[in-house]
């Protein structure tokens, strides 16, 4: 566990104004915010805004890693020391402090007997970054190369994240002697603090690039190229590995979370990887049965027979006309074409169809023709009489 003296005194989630169940998107949204806001290139000659923009970017390289927040959080739980006085014992008894102490802060026995160490300022992996990308629903199937447009924290173009203006680079901290912490010593311990003459970085940038003013990183418009796998789903998240924020002192980028938008076709629709489609048929190809075309995602079609008696409403599958995914667990996987058969009924149905219904009306129900002529005799008696009381 990589524990800093500041996580003691600082609360981070304050400084980006969000609360401490926030989500890691949450936590994102509201660095993304605070750092165009504070931005010096927004505020030049702002000192205040400088420093705050500062504050919020430590925070964020803290809250925005899952790995750092964790530890933050337990730091902050137990306090500097484990929540006040304690007792400690080694499995042989011996209870040596500075055991503990690597086991709780993640730091190494140095220095005089009972010291303890932290380690310096060396390579910092960059936090992870979240954007959302609409996709038709055939390029979710097929998969897509497409590209991404974000503006967010990016290594600066003009010294490539060095901080330093081009042709200069960053002196070694004469405080520090480039470790990036000092020893504080208490006591019979020693501890060891970020320095506050390089922040804990082990250099200094004493020629400012003018671009960054010596950040190494900037809020610009740049555009990543995304390789959205075959088959992804609406509402999955894929990971751009070193597409997020730059690293520190030569570390790696974090990632770029993809969160990913399926907008739904207008015929066929999605059951895991199987496609779904209903297709309308004729009452006589339901009762007699009939081979009838399915349409495919792909544009072609394929035949599906129907046996006498098929029900309105009924699914069938055709395999392996669905939709391809490829896991590392499962290999290549190939869903089913469900195709749900409905009835089609005309709206408007000419004379001759209504006439070929009506016998076969006759057919199932024959004493259907004498009811409705019934129901006929009866409606007019029912209008003679109406028409009779109304010439008083």
């Amino acid at each position: 566990m990589t524990a800093q003296r500041e996580w003691y005194e600082k609360d981070y989630y304050k400084v980006l104004g969000v609360p401490p169940e926030a989500t890691a998107k949450e936590i994102t949204k509201a660095y993304r915010q605070l750092a165009r806001k504070l931005h010096p290139d927004q505020n030049p000659g702002d000192a205040v805004s400088e420093e705050r923009f500062k504050e919020v970017s430590a925070a964020y390289e803290v809250l925005g890693d899952v790995t750092k927040r964790a530890e933050y959080d337990e730091v902050r739980r137990i306090g500097p020391m484990g929540g006040g006085g304690f007792s400690y014992s080694t499995s042989d008894g011996s209870g040596d402090f500075t055991d503990l102490l690597g086991q709780m802060f993640g730091r190494s026995a140095g220095g005089r007997r009972g010291g303890a160490t932290m380690r310096g300022a060396g390579p910092r992996r960059g936090g992870d970054l979240s954007t959302t990308l609409t996709l038709d629903f055939e390029d979710a199937v097929k998969g897509i190369t497409t590209s991404l447009h974000l503006t967010s924290e990016a290594s600066c173009s003009t010294c490539k994240g060095s901080g330093s203006r081009p042709g200069t680079s960053p002196a070694t901290c004469s405080r520090c002697g480039g470790r990036g912490v000092v020893d504080d010593n208490q006591g019979v311990f020693s501890f060891s603090s970020p320095c506050v003459s390089c922040q804990g970085r082990g250099s200094i940038v004493e020629n400012p690039c003018a671009t960054c003013r010596g950040t190494g990183t900037e809020i610009r418009a740049r555009e990543v190229q995304a390789r959205i796998p075959a088959g992804v789903a609406d509402g999955q998240t894929i990971r751009l590995k070193g597409r997020g924020a730059p690293g520190r002192n030569g570390g790696p980028a974090g990632d770029l979370l993809v969160e990913l938008k399926v907008a739904p076709h207008s015929r066929f629709g999605r059951s895991g990887n199987d496609l779904t489609v209903k297709v309308p048929v004729s009452y006589p190809d339901l009762v007699l049965g009939a081979e009838i075309p399915v349409p495919t995602l792909g544009g072609d079609s394929v035949r599906l027979r129907l046996a006498p008696g098929t029900s309105s409403g009924s699914r069938h599958r055709v395999r392996n006309k669905g939709i391809t995914t490829t896991t590392r667990s499962s290999g290549t996987v190939t869903g089913d074409l469900i195709v749900t058969v409905e009835v089609d009924i005309p709206k408007n149905p000419s004379e001759e169809v209504r006439q070929a219904v009506e016998q076969l009306a006759q057919v199932f129900d024959p004493s259907r023709q004498a009811r409705a002529a019934d129901t006929r005799v009866a409606d007019g008696r029912a209008d003679s009489q109406a028409d009779g009381q109304g010439t008083e």
